[in-house]
């Protein structure tokens, strides 16, 4: 089994990103307080002299898909035959890889960081901070975020399914700017900054989720919270997604993602019947107008004069975040989108994504808001004094049946976040494998071996504590994709140009400029 993951692994991007990987973990947990050092010396000096870079990438990324989606391009399709998935599963597999754990985290109080320190120079705990706190949220869990998803998406399905590339790696749809380049050290570069932005992007989320899993399970069981249990929480978690990893695709992944899906809209559905049904109507619908009244400043604020840092320490960190996970999910997404056209895969991903991210924040969001404005538990108190995953589990436990609510809350996080990472191994193998023609599977032992290294900087992560390194390390590790995803652009557009630069579509099929059909 080890010669055949040797025989097929490419060691020009399986070991310095394993190295990379490793070198990195080892230097920041070396010492606490170093690593804290080192991570706020990096976060400061890139969303002050980069933010600008990341909120122009991400309207750029929203414009070009636009224009490919409705162009005649949008009619190509990715691959023969018919999708290899049904509509549903290949949804719930795309908001199992782009939303993860972190959505019903962030879901649920991210609103209550928006209410201490608001946008805008706006008065903290004001009503303006209320009306602007949901409409954040909502903000950065929308058409942007999946827009940065969906660029790496499209030139890898590309590549691999029309232009019939035996591998799926960001590097291969650069070589129309590139060249041969793309195939030699510089290509091999790319890929281990992208893989190196998967895992810190991962690791960021599983950093997130973790003290809220622990938070619950210290709540319904009475073990003290502690370092130990997060090692143990990571453990299971590991076990649980590199089963699922280890049966593969179809066997392990999708039906982990089914599972977890109805999982969640269970909860959902539960909260939103149970819980301030009008309330959550209400709010909802007056974040989304207020978003969309503010949309061109919320893309551009950057704050120069005041120095807040509400844009660098969120809008930035978002997108960064977003951009850092971005060849995950777009190398995932591209593999089981074959069959469906470019228009079809920007408007599944950007829509569903979407409408999905923006159900979590309405419901969760909004039903937490409730217990705030109606007196009956202060969770922006909460969370300034005891940490977000207290206020979590406070409003989750205040629902009827709550501590039942509970364990199928933090069961639905805890496959969330494992569905999300045995979805990034998977990835991580297919880019550090040689050739994947006629559609193969990285071989066990390669998914199982990326499976295992994706708790290692998680682990530091929650050693050094707080939000700042988890910030930090997917701002940083973002900041070179943003170059990267520029390259993917321009080469597929020179590329697309090329191919079907002369033809025409006429009632669905492709003619030439003959009027010859293809």
């Amino acid at each position: 089994m080890f010669d055949k993951m040797k025989k097929e692994m490419d060691p020009g991007v399986f070991w310095p990103t394993f190295i990379m990987l490793i070198a990195v973990s080892a230097i920041l947990s070396s010492s606490k307080d170093a690593g804290e050092k080192i991570v706020n010396k990096l976060f400061s000096f890139t969303t002050v002299n980069f933010g600008w870079l990341f909120l122009w990438s991400a309207m750029a990324i929203f414009a070009f898909l636009g224009w490919l989606a409705f162009s005649k391009y949008g009619k190509i399709k990715l691959g023969e035959g018919k999708p290899e998935f049904s509509t549903f599963s290949w949804i719930a597999m795309l908001f199992c890889a782009g939303l993860g754990s972190g959505i019903m985290y962030m879901g649920t109080i991210e609103w209550s960081y928006y209410i201490l320190t608001p946008p805008f120079g706006i008065e903290a705990h004001s009503a303006d901070a209320y009306k602007f706190a949901q409409s954040y949220a909502l903000f950065h869990w929308g058409p942007h975020a999946w827009a940065m998803y969906c660029l790496p998406t499209i030139p890898i399905a590309y590549y691999y399914y029309v232009k019939k590339k035996p591998t799926i790696r960001m590097s291969v749809t650069c070589d129309e700017v590139l060249g041969e380049k793309a195939y030699g050290k510089l290509g091999k570069a790319i890929d281990v900054v992208t893989l190196f932005g998967l895992i810190g992007g991962c690791g960021a989320g599983l950093g997130l989720s973790t003290p809220m899993i622990t938070a619950g399970i210290s709540y319904l069981t009475g073990i003290p919270e502690s370092f130990e249990l997060k090692i143990a929480v990571i453990v299971v978690w590991v076990m649980i997604f590199s089963f699922s990893v280890w049966r593969g695709l179809k066997k392990g992944i999708k039906l982990l993602s089914d599972i977890n899906v109805y999982l969640a809209f269970t909860i959902i559905i539960f909260i939103f019947v149970l819980g301030p049904t009008t309330f959550i109507l209400d709010n909802f619908t007056n974040s989304i107008g207020v978003m969309f009244n503010n949309f061109m400043e919320m893309s551009f604020y950057t704050d120069p004069i005041q120095k807040s840092g509400f844009p660098q320490g969120w809008t930035v960190f978002y997108w960064a975040w977003w951009v850092a996970l971005g060849p995950f999910v777009g190398l995932f997404t591209a593999k089981i989108s074959k069959g469906r056209t470019i228009k079809e895969v920007i408007l599944g991903v950007v829509c569903f994504g979407t409408l999905g991210g923006w159900m979590f924040h309405a419901v969760l969001g909004n039903y937490a808001i409730d217990l705030q404005v109606t007196g009956a538990l202060d969770l922006v108190k909460i969370t300034a004094e005891q940490g977000s995953a207290a206020a979590i589990i406070a409003a989750i436990g205040a629902l009827p049946l709550g501590k039942v609510v509970l364990v199928v809350f933090i069961s639905t996080a805890f496959i969330f976040f494992a569905t999300s990472l045995d979805s990034a191994a998977y990835t991580t193998a297919l880019v550090c494998s040689k050739d994947l023609s006629d559609y193969k599977e990285p071989c066990r032992m390669h998914r199982m071996t990326w499976a295992f290294s994706m708790a290692v900087l998680p682990l530091v992560l929650i050693f050094i504590g707080g939000l700042q390194p988890l910030q930090t390390t997917v701002i940083v590790t973002g900041l070179p994709i943003v170059f990267v995803y520029i390259l993917m652009a321009v080469s597929l557009s020179k590329s697309l140009k090329k191919d079907y630069g002369t033809l025409v579509f006429k009632n669905s099929l492709l003619y030439d400029d003959k009027g010859d059909l293809k």
